[in-house]
């Protein structure tokens, strides 16, 4: 079900909201460029009871505003006229008959006053007022047509009512308000929040102090069929992405944990979409494009908010595409494959730009370093490289080792047996990594290969399959076989915390919230699991 505003509509909320600020000239200037007019009133029965009343300084003000008919006001200023006679303030009421400015510059057909429009157009109804001015003595009956002044003044005050629409005040932010009550109804703003209308987007606001998550917060459900293969947060934080083996690309509100249907694309069911099981995703650093990987080694990339597929990339890979990222400067795509490749795609160009070969077995990982110019790799052959990002050239190859000098070239062999996982720059300081290998072991590593420091369990027989960092750096969680999430120190490498069986299955990621302590977990059940 979709819903059709009119722009004049529109146009009349901003008008009323300017008129109740006083904002005269802006109310003016913007009936003057849409030709379209406010035409309401705050209270039409104090409008009908000024007139009846013959309380014309209000009624003037009033209709000052709106858009009336020339024939309708000309009536109003002639029996404006006719009182002030009778009353014997001709000075005012001649004033009044021979003004020559416009009541507003948007207010009838005719430039002039409605008593001008009178000369002009009616130019006998006019010089009788003129006439009736110059005696000295005034007769209510002729004056006023054999009706009486009273009755003169409700035909009037009858026709001007039906000209105007009655809206109740403050309907713009009243409509705002009631807007953000069905968004937080719909789980799309999450009671509490302050919403910025101008961006359109619940501002979140920043953690000083990383702290691990203890509880779990809520869960996302998939099909019975389907389940995550990745998920991501955007770097805004405002929605969180996930490819399913059944191919789609859905977009989740983080802290409602449903569906984002203020994008128009998922509310009317029409979903990113790959041919096959989606491996990978990731964003642009301003969060407006995501970039996602297929089983069939295709790269799409998406426009967050329309759900118009910007770009395609058909034949990025001949395999599954493992990993991908976008460059600094958002120009170009970086991805990793289990043909055992790396590979960098234009984004204007649509084509690949360069391909990085040396590794014998699948690509599991690949990452630009913080300055663009070298791309390090994780591959399932057990080592961990670093390559020229303009020449594809091998800087250096290693594998992390806990052996002693001597005993290198033993653990070596050891370790290729060892698939590479993941790498993920230290935020406070990348000119370090994070390794993680399928072992009980996590290293922090330079990038020429030295390890700083290890993260190890008690489970010596659990071998870690994923992590991630916070956002500050100050914690690591990682998997392990026995479905249980660990949160490191990273500073000290010690265990300050543990969540037992976080799933039933195999998990299979783990991703975390860019500002708040907040965790998403996802394995082969039909589930996402909110951690904080």
């Amino acid at each position: 079900m979709s819903v059709e505003l009119d722009a004049g509509d529109v146009i009349r909320l901003i008008l009323q909201f300017c008129k109740e600020k006083s904002l005269y000239n802006t109310l003016n200037t913007l009936q003057e460029e849409a030709q379209i007019s406010l035409n309401t009133v705050d209270n039409l029965d104090a409008l009908i009871s000024d007139i009846t009343n013959g309380n014309w300084d209000s009624v003037l003000i009033t209709t000052s505003t709106l858009k009336l008919p020339i024939q309708k006001l000309m009536d109003l200023y002639e029996q404006i006229v006719l009182e002030l006679a009778e009353l014997r303030e001709i000075d005012t009421a001649r004033q009044l008959l021979r003004s020559t400015g416009p009541v507003n510059n948007n207010n009838n057909e005719s430039a002039n006053s409605p008593m001008q429009a009178m000369k002009l157009e009616q130019p006998d109804r006019y010089l009788r007022l003129e006439k009736l001015l110059q005696r000295t003595s005034f007769d209510p009956l002729e004056a006023y047509g054999g009706q009486s002044k009273e009755k003169r003044r409700t035909i009037i005050a009858q026709s001007i009512a039906a000209e105007i629409v009655i809206a109740p005040p403050s309907r713009l932010l009243s409509l705002l308000t009631e807007a953000m009550k069905w968004e937080q109804h719909k789980g799309i703003l999450p009671p509490g929040s302050r919403f910025d209308i101008f961006k359109g987007t619940a501002p979140t606001t920043l953690i000083e102090n990383d702290s691990f998550p203890t509880q779990l917060d809520r869960i996302i459900k998939f099909g019975t069929k389907s389940h995550a293969e990745c998920a991501r947060f955007t770097p805004d934080g405002q929605h969180l992405v996930t490819g399913s083996v059944d191919g789609f690309v859905e977009v989740w509100n983080p802290l409602s944990g449903k569906l984002q249907k203020d994008l128009q694309f998922q509310a009317e069911d029409k979903f990113m979409m790959h041919d096959d099981t989606v491996l990978c995703l990731n964003f642009s650093a301003d969060s407006e494009y995501l970039a996602s990987g297929s089983q069939d080694g295709k790269i799409k990339v998406w426009e967050l908010k329309s759900g118009k597929c910007m770009r395609r990339y058909d034949s990025a890979h001949s395999q599954g595409v493992t990993c991908i990222s976008f460059a600094k400067d958002g120009t170009q795509l970086l991805s990793g494959s289990f043909d055992q490749t790396i590979r960098i795609h234009g984004l204007k160009s649509g084509k690949t730009l360069r391909m990085f070969r040396g590794h014998t077995s699948f690509v599991n990982d690949a990452v630009f370093t913080a300055e663009g110019t070298r791309v390090i790799s994780a591959s399932s052959d057990g080592t961990v490289r670093v390559w020229d990002a303009k020449t594809t050239d091998c800087i250096s190859t290693f594998t992390p080792s806990l052996s002693n000098a001597n005993n290198t070239a033993i653990a070596t062999q050891q370790i290729k047996e060892t698939a590479m996982l993941s790498i993920q720059l230290m935020p406070k300081n990348p000119e370090q990594m994070i390794v993680l290998n399928k072992s009980p072991t996590i290293f922090v590593m330079t990038l020429t290969g030295r390890i700083i420091r290890t993260f190890e369990t008690d489970m010596k027989d659990s071998d870690f399959i994923c992590c991630i960092l916070s956002p500050r750096g100050e914690y690591l969680y990682a998997a392990a076989e026995d479905n249980s999430l660990y949160c490191f120190n990273v500073h000290t490498g010690i265990v300050e915390h543990v969540i037992p069986k976080i799933h039933e299955k195999d998990v299979i990621g783990i991703c975390h919230h860019p500002h708040l302590n907040l965790i998403g977990t996802y394995s082969e059940e039909p589930l996402l699991k909110l951690w904080k």
